[in-house]
């Protein structure tokens, strides 16, 4: 369905605020986005900065370097169900459409409690093998599987949490989500420190006590937002607790912009779980060297994941009222702040990454660092190109123009990144060091096709509507 012109009028549209240019629009919703995954990231890191300091350290590390990827693979459909109901949500506040908006949030967290006990289930059926296939064994697998027992038990409320934060940004309200998460993140850091270490009169599990204090914060955060909704916190926005028969039609208007991105989500997830699988037949400590650069990775895309996120909002509510013009002006906002902002990042990374490595894991021994150091700093090098391309992601969410991100990832990470990968880590003997190049060199590509279907116009037009 073709996308209103840019004078057309918005018809039903909310009351609009007082006047403020969308680059501030833009920022003023990121800021909470940015604090809220700014916390979510320090969940995982207490994880990792607890466990570092535990007798098996090495052991410890490298577990929660394999169920971190294994997390990931159970993340792929609910990352394609928040991206489509956001584009839906985006669309339908944008025109002014309140009923639908509470409509699609009723659904859509039916829908998620659903995929929630499908992928929790197949979790506990797939995790062993996949985790021998990555390269874990022994006192490895078995710490990885204790880590990973309580998040899928959780996996409802984690997934119940996203969705949330999802819909309350599509709205336009991101404080929200935040404030709840500073109060939880205070829980899971006082619950790691007990239940990994043995503090606080708690016992201490290690590995597993990690997962533990997670999956409870998890359980809070859902039930604090649940309340506060059914207390009007946010105008508008109403979350009847009894189910409603299933939207069929929604549901497949969901799937439509959905699907692309969980199959996105599926490429991402090989190209990652080739990166293990290469370097677990390398070395395990690369394993675990990885799994702290990821750690420290995610800290670092905060800002312009976040920014991303605000995006797609904005050029969601922006196609649903009818201005494409205004969803061109928010992306070259979002362009400009990632830019300037992942770059600086990456200078401090390059600049910094021996204290940032001794920080999260100070007693998993030279090695270990030395690998961690050289992936933290090839990491930061890369944040200018990765800063650009996150913020044409939110673009291409925001328009619902997932299929053609789609078409992107599978050119630059299945033909470019992950054969780069194998023929630098072995056919050239670089080992470790090849693996992780391939990334900022799949990213070239990626962010090439990207920047071209931008200066086009089939994004503003192939997108779906709120009503589609």
């Amino acid at each position: 369905m073709n996308a209103p012109p840019d004078d057309a009028p918005a018809a039903g549209a909310p009351d609009e605020p007082p006047p403020r240019s969308l680059a501030r629009r833009l920022l003023d919703l990121s800021l909470p986005v940015i604090g809220l995954n700014v916390l979510n990231v320090l969940a995982l890191a207490v994880d990792t900065f607890m466990c570092a300091r535990l007798p098996d350290a090495n052991v410890a590390l490298t577990a929660l370097g394999f169920a971190t990827q294994i997390i990931f693979v159970l993340m792929i459909a609910m990352i394609g169900l928040t991206v489509g109901t956001v584009a839906l949500v985006a669309r339908a506040y944008g025109a002014g459409e309140h009923g639908r908006v509470n409509h699609l949030l009723v659904q859509s967290s039916q829908l998620t409690v659903v995929l929630a006990v499908v992928v929790a289930a197949l979790g506990v059926a797939l995790s062993p093998p996949l985790l021998r296939l990555l390269g874990a064994s022994g006192p490895v697998l078995d710490a990885s599987m204790a880590y990973l027992g309580p998040i899928l038990v959780s996996l409802p409320f984690y997934f119940l949490g996203l969705l949330y934060a999802a819909v309350l940004r599509g709205v336009g309200n991101t404080r929200l989500p935040f404030i709840v998460a500073l109060g939880v993140n205070v829980l899971n850091a006082l619950l790691n420190y007990g239940l990994i270490l043995g503090n606080l009169g708690l016992p201490a599990l290690g590995v597993q006590g990690a997962a533990l204090g997670t999956a409870i914060s998890y359980a809070v955060s859902v039930v604090a937002i649940v309340a506060l909704l059914r207390r009007g916190a946010v105008p508008g926005v109403e979350l009847p607790l009894r189910p409603r028969p299933l939207d069929r039609p929604l549901a497949a208007a969901l799937a439509r912009v959905g699907a692309p991105a969980a199959a996105d989500s599926v490429i991402l997830n090989v190209s990652f779980l080739a990166v293990i699988a290469m370097l677990g037949r390398i070395d395990e400590l690369a394993v675990a060297a990885h799994g702290i650069g990821l750690r420290v990775q995610s800290l670092a895309f905060v800002p312009g994941l976040s920014v991303s996120m605000a995006t797609a909002a904005l050029v969601g509510q922006a196609l649903g009222a009818g201005r494409v013009a205004d969803a061109r002006e928010v992306t070259r906002s979002a362009l400009r702040l990632c830019l300037g902002v992942m770059s600086s990042l990456g200078l401090l990374f390059v600049a910094f990454a021996d204290p940032i490595v001794a920080f999260f894991a100070a007693e998993a021994g030279p090695a270990v660092h030395d690998l961690s150091v050289l992936w933290v700093r090839i990491l930061g090098i890369s944040m200018p190109l990765f800063g650009v391309h996150i913020a044409l992601v939110g673009l291409l969410q925001g328009a619902g123009a997932t299929r053609a991100s789609l078409r992107i990832n599978l050119v630059g990470t299945v033909a470019v990144q992950i054969p780069l990968g194998l023929l630098l880590a072995f056919g050239l003997e670089l080992g470790a060091l090849g693996v992780w190049l391939s990334f900022p060199l799949g990213f070239i590509v990626k962010t090439a096709l990207t920047w071209a279907i931008y200066r086009g116009d089939d994004w503003a037009t192939t997108g779906v509507h709120a009503s589609g």
